[in-house]
């Protein structure tokens, strides 16, 4: 994304709110019968905290506390388990992943996403039943819908 030249005041979480965010997915994760392991954590950790769409290489590289980048076997198996399990998107277009705060199971994912700033932000997704139902007339049983709108958000159309 190109630099916009103006302030953006993206909301980040607290530390309060992360940790509120990292003990729902410990939570879901034992209702799933699935476990949260460190590096599964630390990934949805370093999503949260980006608040936006991060590249895979930007969380290898961010994935050690000391520094050290993480193996990258170690965080694309965290970010396949976090897309399975509904708290993660991979957004397709940016080629990057960003943390689901929605706390839904397998719910259609709709995002908008400012072409000149890079902000994005997940929406509800009320226009993925006319796909799922077009899906299904055409004899698809489609286990996922996405859907990605570009465009400017209101600080850089301003």
């Amino acid at each position: 994304m190109a630099d916009c030249g103006h302030e953006h005041h993206h909301a980040h979480l607290s530390d309060e709110a992360l940790a509120g965010e990292l003990a729902n997915a410990e939570r879901r994760c034992e209702a799933a019968g699935q476990k949260l392991t460190p590096p599964r954590r630390r990934v949805l950790e370093l999503m949260l905290r980006a608040g936006q769409p991060v590249k895979a290489y930007d969380l290898i590289a961010a994935f050690g506390e000391d520094g050290a980048p993480a193996k990258p076997p170690t965080v694309y198996r965290a970010l396949e388990f976090l897309t399975a399990q509904g708290f993660a998107h991979r957004i397709e277009s940016l080629n990057a992943y960003v943390a689901c705060r929605r706390g839904e199971d397998g719910h259609a994912a709709a995002f908008l996403i400012c072409d000149c700033c890079g902000a994005t932000r997940e929406i509800a997704s009320h226009g993925a039943s006319p796909i799922l139902a077009l899906g299904d007339a055409a004899g698809y049983a489609l286990s996922s819908v996405t859907i990605e709108a570009h465009g400017l958000c209101a600080e850089c159309k301003a």
